[in-house]
């Protein structure tokens, strides 16, 4: 399958990816029709709906889950497959709200979730390409200092596993790019093929009575008691519902709406690459990330392929042709890939937050509804620390860390529905200049 030739956004099929053509399992859940009772009704599924139902399902509870598309068809399907420790950007700026404990408590959780994701895919065997080893990749002089830093604080936190700063001079031991002035190996984070790892948790899901609908989009809740969620068949009652739609909620709850913007990224995949060159790109094939606001990230896929991504867009619209965006930034990097095949292009939408902290919390005037959104370019750990987060509290269980999450208040986004990506856009690219003269 050629990625040349692009899926309409509103397609209820798989984007166009790698993923999609490399998928190691068709699954295929029925729509919504009639009634169904639970105790929990989950809207979305993508890994924050699968895993919060995982979590409640081995607590005992009954659970429906609803997607409007496929499992796994908006972010958890798309994503650059990298697994890196960590929820939020500088949770340092919470402490007047949560206090020390509960700064270091979410540095903490941002450990515990990548081992969250390695539990799941032990227990369940899941196919899902797992590969440890990730590096962050210093732009400038400075980068190489804050990683260090990163080290020591990672260390004192008791984290587990290697972590090693690379030097100017032993950069090529990483990636085979003049590039970058540094870097920060850490083996406790790595990349997999995340649409076979939600296939695999919704087959997990499955297997403990977790019943799964596709194509059911919600087309209306009705609040109170007892929650009432409709499609266009048929509805779920149940006595919590759980919103993980994260940039796909769209008009579903627009107070919880407006705090999430829906921001697009972009991958493209070469054709498969010789094993020689795939090791002159990643030596010790770890996941990549650079430092810059409209950073790039790369990983090798399990035959050989590049994949490299980027370019947030905040502006709502995607580039006319991905490849054509995406390629210069890849050779920027690799210039010697000048003559190697792109074979996919994809894009799909993240949701930001406008404090970058992952939203995990229950509706003030809806005690029974929670959700959990907003992850903000790191949604393939912290959508499995969410999972358990909010079954803890749904299942009555000590949920400290639900609590904390709960504690830090959100903003609305300025601008409405329709102003406030361009609003931002604006602000981005203010920020991107001042990078580019060195300000920041």
């Amino acid at each position: 399958m050629n990625a040349r030739v692009r899926l309409p956004v509103h397609t209820d099929q798989h984007a166009p990816s790698y993923y999609a053509a490399s998928a190691n399992r068709r699954i295929d859940y029925p729509p919504l029709a009639g009634e169904e009772l639970a105790d929990v009704c989950i809207v979305g599924g993508g890994f924050s709906g699968l895993n919060t139902a995982i979590e409640l399902a081995q607590r005992g509870l009954s659970v429906a889950l609803l997607e409007a598309r496929q499992i796994g068809w908006g972010a958890s399907g798309r994503n650059g497959g990298q697994l890196i420790r960590g929820v939020g950007h500088g949770v340092e700026q919470f402490e007047p709200v949560i206090g020390a404990e509960g700064v270091r408590a979410l540095k903490l959780m941002g450990l515990e979730a990548v081992e969250i994701v390695r539990q799941r895919v032990e227990q369940f065997a899941i196919d899902c390409d797992l590969t440890w080893g990730y590096c962050d990749l210093a732009n400038r002089p400075r980068d190489l200092e804050g990683f260090a830093a990163d080290k020591a604080e990672l260390e004192s936190l008791g984290y587990r596993h290697e972590l090693r700063l690379v030097q100017p001079g032993e950069m090529r031991s990483v990636v085979g790019s003049d590039r970058y002035v540094g870097g920060l190996i850490d083996m406790g984070s790595g990349h997999l093929h995340p649409l076979n790892l939600a296939l695999g948790e919704a087959a997990a899901a499955a297997s403990l009575g977790v019943r799964l609908f596709e194509h059911s989009t919600v087309t209306r809740i009705d609040y109170g008691a007892e929650v009432k969620v409709h499609t266009a068949h048929g509805h779920v009652r149940a006595k919590t519902l759980v919103l993980g739609c994260n940039a796909y909620l769209n008009n579903l709850n627009p107070a919880l709406g407006g705090k999430v913007l829906p921001a697009g990224s972009y991958v493209i995949a070469t054709e498969p690459l010789s094993r020689e060159l795939a090791h002159e790109l990643l030596p010790q094939n770890m996941a990549v990330c650079d430092q810059r606001v409209a950073l790039d990230y790369y990983r090798l896929s399990a035959d050989h392929r590049l994949l490299f991504g980027g370019a947030c867009h905040y502006s709502g619209r995607d580039p006319a042709d991905i490849e054509t965006y995406m390629r210069p930034k890849m050779l920027k990097v690799f210039p010697q890939l000048e003559h190697v095949r792109v074979d996919f292009q994809w894009g799909g939408m993240i949701g930001i937050g406008a404090n970058r902290l992952p939203q995990i919390g229950r509706l003030a005037d809806q005690p029974n509804v929670y959700f959990a959104q907003a992850y903000s370019g790191h949604g393939l750990n912290a959508t499995h620390l969410a999972g358990k987060l909010l079954a803890e509290a749904i299942s009555g269980q000590q949920c400290h860390g639900f609590d904390i999450f709960a504690k830090v208040p959100h903003m609305t986004f300025p601008g409405g529905r329709y102003l406030r990506s361009p609003l931002l856009a604006l602000g981005m690219a203010w920020y991107r200049l001042k990078e580019a003269v060195g300000v920041v």
